[in-house]
């Protein structure tokens, strides 16, 4: 499996590079990196992490739809959460991790041996941050990059910890790639709010 992990992560890679450059290309790069990892991540029993990549199949979709805009009135912007979004961001985050967890802890205590999943409480909680992050990515919300970089710090040693060392460095490469990227959509978010002046 290590080439198709090596695969993805090369498509994983130009994706975030994309996405951090504001170009519509994350999204084909997402999609195929994402499907990827869904049959990767239930090889390796991280069942929360598959689940989440479906819901990023998804997103990458949407979010497709979303940048596409039909001309440049429409074209989707850079913008940032109110503070009733990041209320609700953070809720989410919580939320999600509680009903993950919970589903993941079911599934371990009835001893569904083909579901178990490993390091359920760490599975849930990255996952809960990718989760508000994609979301956040595809209508274009600068705080997107914050989940992904919290995201990426806890992927890191949990891919690692389960052999795939591949991804292990792809995290390792998107946690400075979300770091960029969120420099850099913050000086175009300044650009824009100077140049409406």
């Amino acid at each position: 499996m290590n080439w198709l992990e090596l695969i993805a992560v090369i498509l994983g890679i130009l994706s975030v590079w994309y996405a951090r450059k504001e170009k519509i290309l994350v999204f084909p790069f997402g999609i195929a990196n994402v499907s990827i990892y869904i049959y990767i991540c239930f090889i390796a029993k991280l069942f929360a992490n598959a689940g989440i990549n479906i819901v990023y199949l998804i997103s990458n979709i949407f979010g497709w739809y979303m940048w596409s805009g039909k001309s440049d009135n429409q074209r989707l912007e850079i913008s940032k959460n109110t503070i009733k979004q990041n209320v609700i961001s953070w809720f989410s985050v919580v939320l999600i991790y509680i009903i993950v967890f919970f589903i993941l802890r079911w599934v371990n205590r009835d001893n569904i041996e083909y579901m178990e999943s490993y390091l359920p409480w760490i599975d849930s909680f990255n996952t809960a941050f990718f989760l508000v992050a994609t979301i956040l990515m595809a209508v274009k919300k600068i705080e997107n990059w914050l989940f992904w970089i919290i995201g990426d710090i806890i992927s890191i040693p949990i891919f690692a910890s389960q052999g795939l060392f591949f991804t292990s460095i792809q995290y390792t490469v998107f946690l400075i790639l979300a770091i960029l990227g969120w420099k850099e959509w913050r000086q175009k978010l300044k650009s824009k709010i100077v140049n409406n002046e």
